[in-house]
């Protein structure tokens, strides 16, 4: 470099040094030159500074925004959950505790079971967070008194308790798997029986139009119809106009209202409804039984005594919320013709209130695949099913040649069934005739109910065990009967499901060298759900609370199955579920929309004589009633405690699909324990 240019270069670097206060911005539009541009602090743009101290305002009232909102949700879940504790805290201090039965008894042992599982996991987290899961202690070497304890406890659950668990698991899945066949086998015979459009058909019809235009009287059987019932008022008049309103020669029809109520109000009301129809012409009796033994059984049995029954051929059974079509007995005795060993024609349910909450979706669901695959699939193939009580029509004969009503269980229905069924008659189920009717909207109504029905089977099969054995029907019909009706569906179900999913699975978190693999806790379960759920579709959302729940009420079926099966005094107490006469409210609405009962069959049969106000007084009624409060359910509240436990323990071992089992099951069981599910109350 010369030395003009370095004076030229020393100059430019004073000048630079006597501007250091300046800002320097540096453009590059041309690559091959750089032009630099000095600006004094005073050209910088002051919009620049306000845009930057709004922005950060803004920010800051956004963090603010999002600060409150995070403090509004943790307010909500304090708020939720110590309304949850309060509730949990009243129906505490309001429950009464289970008497002394197979319930109380079951109660006890969970409840031991329970505090084993807490010391288990308070042991277990100590051993986690200590590392002996990792490096467990020896015996020789260990120092501490716990870890001596840990040594020895791992070694006899390997050696001692593990085996038996896995034995019993082992058991429990066979079940399980036979059951799952069982349950293939009848979806596959229901597309079998849809593919071919198999279904029983009469060898005769009645004419369409109504009686008594030019028809003759001898082509109708004389028909006897029962309505049993007991301190009912919700749905006593719909079911007796239902009845009246049957399109059947009234010469040709007796109605027996079969009244067991204890209460003197609903006794009058039942009578007054009996003498309106009366007043009508049609032929209808009121008969109350002073000596109230046997219940439904004993009402049963004592009408089909009287004197009068023996010019009857058949007779119909209602229960008191059911509303049979008006062309119900049209549909039905035809088959009965040229048919002389027919004995029971079983039409299906249909469900006014199946929309209503969860609880009844849930029963839909299982009742759908009850009548539309197991009744139409044992109808078709087997020709033996268990009649449900209700919507059917029986041969008078038939009763008799079995020994009529007995009152020696509280499932009447299939006594009657089975020992028709042994004495060689045969059965029909008619899937395309409904009979409307109400389903349980409160948990404690659904649990009584459940208790009584699969209590009752084991009665029945302690009884009728021999009977079957020394039958004269052949040998298919005594295996059919003893596996699959009694054993397989009645006591191996309900024994796998509450002990495989409720005793096993969280044991085996417990004891890990005992393994339960992840398809039978979840995929074959979901692959039966989806089964299950297939006769109603529309129900295909409530799927996993549908499995949830099962597993849920599997606690109460097996309590009743051991009730009935060791005689236990409760299996023997009868209780009838409680009804809301929900199709009495929905023909109120109609009637009002439409403002005439003529423009509505359905509005006709079950608003009887006593018309719109009297419908409207017994809604008034309903609701000035006294306020029911939700109770607590103690067993279902101390499995849900076990479950939670052994989820915890299931995440320290992360045993991922075990772990979300235990936990949304265990969260099933809380929302039921705390009778959350179903009809809302107080």
């Amino acid at each position: 470099m010369s030395r003009s240019q370095n004076e030229e270069f020393q100059q430019w670097w004073n000048k630079q040094r006597d501007r250091n206060n300046h800002d320097v911005l540096y453009t590059g539009d041309d690559e091959a030159f750089l032009t630099v541009e000095i600006r004094t602090p005073a050209t910088v743009d002051p919009d620049k500074d306000r845009i930057r101290t709004r922005t950060a305002r803004q920010l800051s009232r956004l963090y603010l925004l999002k600060f409150k909102q995070l403090a509004s949700s943790f307010v909500w879940i304090g708020n939720s959950f110590l309304y949850l504790v309060r509730t949990a805290n009243r129906r505490i201090a309001n429950d009464n505790p289970p008497s002394v039965s197979s319930s109380a008894r079951l109660y006890r042992l969970i409840k031991g079971f329970l505090v084993v599982v807490v010391l288990l996991l308070c042991f277990e987290l100590a051993a986690y967070f200590k590392g002996w899961h990792f490096t467990p202690p020896s015996v020789a070497s260990a120092e501490v008194a716990v870890e001596v304890v840990y040594a020895w406890w791992l070694e006899i659950r390997a050696s001692y308790l593990a085996p038996p668990l896995q034995s019993l698991t082992n058991v429990c899945i066979v079940l399980f798997l036979i059951q799952s066949v069982d349950r293939l086998v009848l979806v596959l015979g229901c597309f079998w029986i849809k593919l071919r459009r198999i279904k029983p058909v009469a060898s005769m019809a009645y004419p369409t139009k109504l009686v008594g235009e030019g028809v003759r009287l001898e082509d109708y059987p004389m028909v006897i119809v029962q309505i049993p019932m007991c301190n009912e008022k919700e749905v006593y008049q719909q079911s007796i106009g239902a009845v009246c309103m049957l399109d059947w020669p009234r010469e040709r029809m007796l109605v027996q209202v079969l009244d067991d109520s204890s209460e003197l109000d609903v006794q009058q009301l039942i009578k007054a409804e009996v003498q309106k129809w009366q007043q009508r012409g049609v032929r209808i009796v009121y008969r109350h039984r002073l000596i109230r033994t046997g219940y439904k059984a004993g009402n049963l049995k004592a009408a089909m005594n009287c004197e009068y029954v023996k010019d009857y051929e058949f007779v119909a059974i209602f229960d008191a919320d059911f509303q049979p079509p008006a062309d119900f007995l049209k549909k039905t005795v035809p088959h009965f013709k040229g048919n002389d060993e027919l004995a029971l024609v079983q039409t299906r349910w249909a469900f006014v209130n199946k929309d209503e909450n969860l609880l009844t979706r849930l029963q839909n669901i299982n009742l759908s695949f009850h009548f539309e695959v197991e009744q139409q699939v044992n109808g078709v193939f087997i020709n033996f099913f268990g009649f449900n009580g209700t919507a059917g029509v029986w041969r008078i004969k038939a009763l008799e040649d079995c020994g009529g009503w007995l009152e020696r269980t509280t499932v009447e229905d299939m006594d009657i069934a089975v020992r028709a069924h042994l004495c060689g008659w045969k059965f029909i189920y008619l899937n395309d005739v409904k009979c409307l009717c109400e389903l349980p909207e409160s948990y404690e109504a659904y649990k009584k109910q459940q208790y009584r029905w699969h209590s009752g089977p084991m009665q029945l099969f302690r009884l009728c065990f021999f009977d079957i054995l020394r039958s004269k029907v052949s040998v298919a019909k005594k295996a059919n009967m003893i596996f699959l009706f009694f054993l397989l569906r009645k006591l191996i179900l309900p024994f796998y499901s509450f002990t495989l999913f409720c005793v096993i699975l969280p044991l085996t978190m417990f004891f890990p060298e005992a393994n339960l693999p992840s398809w039978v806790v979840c995929y074959i379960p979901g692959i039966m759900s989806i089964l299950n759920i297939i006769p109603a579709p529309r129900s295909f959302p409530f799927i996993v609370p549908y499995l949830l729940f099962e597993n849920t009420m599997s606690v109460t079926k097996f309590g009743a199955m051991i009730s009935g099966l060791f005689k236990f005094g409760s299996s023997y107490e009868w209780v009838v579920t409680k009804k809301l006469g929900r199709s009495s409210e929905a023909d109120l609405v109609a009637y009002a929309e439409s403002g005439s009962l003529a423009e509505s069959t359905t509005i006709q049969r079950s608003s009887s004589d006593s018309g719109l106000t009297e419908l409207s007084k017994l809604g008034a009624a309903k609701k000035a009633g006294t306020t029911k409060r939700n109770r607590l359910y103690r067993t279902e509240i101390a499995l849900a405690f076990i479950l939670l436990a052994a989820s915890v323990r299931s995440l320290l071992s992360a045993q991922g699909i075990h772990f979300y089992f235990l936990l949304f099951q265990g969260i099933t069981f809380v929302v039921v324990g705390l009778d959350l599910i179903g009809e809302q109350v107080s």
